[in-house]
């Protein structure tokens, strides 16, 4: 009688190549979640929704001092007869702690004040009688350029290691 062989069918991996294989995956994974960082982006939409915020209330705020002769303060609107702050002051004029521009530019020259995206409160009724704070700070320096900045900005450290705050001057 003759031996007869039978043969082995080897189709399959081995434990090291299954290893190896995972072991890439990984990598691989852990180099495409560093490259797109959710916290980064998120961060990123929010001071993009930052700055657009900013220019809009200095738009509506330059519509405001072009519609009366090159004043912020009209002779016959007795809520805004309040001048802007210096540079040199601190107040903040659009929060809950300074002077309240909202009935001076909204609704005429924007339809609501924005608020931050993170801290913003905004207002719940027309009155806004529970309160708000948009987050936002205007100043006017000496020569009458506004400044409209968003503190909030800084603390987006996701972004960067020394987040600037942003501001837009006019």
């Amino acid at each position: 009688m003759k031996n007869k062989k039978i043969k082995k069918s080897e189709s399959g991996f081995t434990l090291i190549e299954i290893l190896v294989v995972i072991g890439l995956i990984a990598l691989l994974a852990a180099v495409v979640i560093i490259a797109i960082n959710p916290a980064r982006q998120f961060a990123q939409g929010r001071n993009s929704q930052r700055v657009s915020n900013v220019n809009a209330i200095l738009n509506a705020i330059g519509q405001r001092i072009a519609d009366n002769k090159g004043l912020f303060r009209a002779s016959d609107d007795l809520v805004c007869v309040v001048n802007l702050p210096t540079a040199t002051s601190t107040t903040q004029i659009i929060s809950s702690t300074g002077v309240d521009l909202r009935p001076c530019i909204a609704p005429t020259y924007i339809s609501e004040l924005p608020v931050d995206p993170v801290d913003g409160k905004a207002c719940a009724d027309a009155a806004c009688s529970a309160g708000y704070n948009t987050e936002y700070t205007v100043l006017q320096d000496a020569n009458g350029r506004v400044t409209v900045c968003a503190p909030k900005s800084k603390n987006e450290t996701a972004i960067e290691a020394n987040p600037e705050e942003i501001c837009v001057t006019r």
